[in-house]
């Protein structure tokens, strides 16, 4: 089996001041978010073994605000950060997740950008948790996490429609049960 784990990053200021979409940085609402999204991943296993980040400013900062959440709590993971993962459509960020074969980790996360994050998370999803896939089916949020398992044994096998949601996730859910 193989867990593919989807974060879009977190909320964002509207504009950059080098007027750069990429350059854009996570506003404070974004940062405690962020933060909250990372502890919640940090106390619910399986740990992630190998992390994809797009190299976009909100992205990677969306991804040290979360490590820095979980890491007293889980091993460090393998991480990569790709300029690829900017404004990838949700084939281009199937082939990211084809190409984790040569590392092989059974969790894999991946750290993005909509709309082709929120695509492929539909496009992804075969089954799983009905209110989760109610609630991915209307957006993914910023700081949204969407949790996948495929009944592989190779990340070149995970195909659309074959993952199963086991878990969406966004700050606004948490607060609304406590953390869980």
């Amino acid at each position: 089996m193989r867990r593919l784990v989807l974060l879009r990053h977190a909320k964002t200021e509207n504009d950059a001041p080098s007027g750069r979409d990429q350059d854009r940085r996570l506003d404070d609402r974004g940062r405690r978010d962020a933060a909250e999204i990372g502890g919640w991943i940090g106390r619910h296993p399986p740990l992630l073994d190998s992390v994809l980040v797009s190299t976009a400013v909100r992205a990677t900062q969306t991804w040290e605000i979360a490590w820095e959440a979980m890491k007293d709590l889980v091993p460090q993971p393998q991480v990569e950060f790709l300029p690829e993962l900017y404004a990838a459509d949700p084939s281009q960020l199937l082939e990211a997740v084809h190409a984790a074969v040569a590392t092989d980790p059974k969790v894999l996360m991946l750290v993005g950008h909509n709309p082709g994050m929120h695509e492929l998370a539909l496009m992804l999803t075969g089954s799983g948790d009905a209110a989760g896939r109610k609630e991915l089916g209307d957006n993914l949020p910023t700081s949204g996490l969407a949790i996948f398992d495929f009944e592989v044994d190779d990340w070149s096998d995970v195909a659309f429609r074959r993952g199963r949601l086991a878990k969406f996730v966004s700050p606004k859910l948490l607060k609304q049960t406590s953390g869980d």
